[in-house]
């Protein structure tokens, strides 16, 4: 069964994505339970050699980018999951750069497995808490509405670049 965890925090400029797709030690409340991801989490998804999506919204049909293609790049830091995403000329490129922008999506999430023996439950204070510690990564998101509040997503560019042609000129949002 795939599970979807959402952040917040993205920011954009540019053509661009940058941020954390999850942050590591931090809690959130998931409604019946606790729910934390653990420094490492993601170590066998980024060197197993997957192809794994970026999306907005989790919506198939709204691919972003992969790391099989290059346009997704993933690693993890003492922070969390980090990410760069070139984002592409299609309309949810272009609509997702708006959108983060202006502030309207300022999250991210991720969908994923827990691998066998990749969780811990305990009590804490009468409530469940997981803690998640080895998952397959199957997709980040881009979202408006993150259910941990501490993921980021910012967008970078270059001033202005004139290609070899100089009949174009190639301006990005400083």
């Amino acid at each position: 069964m795939l599970e979807i965890r959402s952040n917040g925090g993205l920011t954009a400029t540019g053509k661009t994505l940058t941020g954390y797709a999850a942050v590591f030690n931090s809690e959130t409340d998931l409604g019946g339970f606790t729910e934390v991801i653990r420094n490492g989490a993601f170590t066998k998804s980024l060197g197993g050699g997957a192809n794994i999506r970026a999306l907005y919204q989790h919506q198939g049909d709204a691919l972003l980018g992969t790391t099989r293609g290059g346009t997704l790049q993933l690693r993890e830091d003492g922070k969390g999951l980090a990410f760069d995403l070139a984002l592409p000329d299609t309309s949810h490129g272009r609509d997702l750069a708006i959108l983060v922008g202006r502030g309207d999506v300022a999250g991210c999430s991720f969908g994923f497995r827990v691998r066998a023996g990749g969780e811990r439950w305990e009590q804490r204070s009468g409530k469940p808490v997981r803690e998640l510690i080895d998952v397959e990564l199957v997709e980040i998101t881009l979202t408006s509405d993150p259910a941990y509040q501490d993921t980021t997503v910012a967008m970078r560019s270059r001033c202005a670049a004139v290609l070899t042609d100089t009949r174009r000129l190639w301006l990005e949002t400083c």
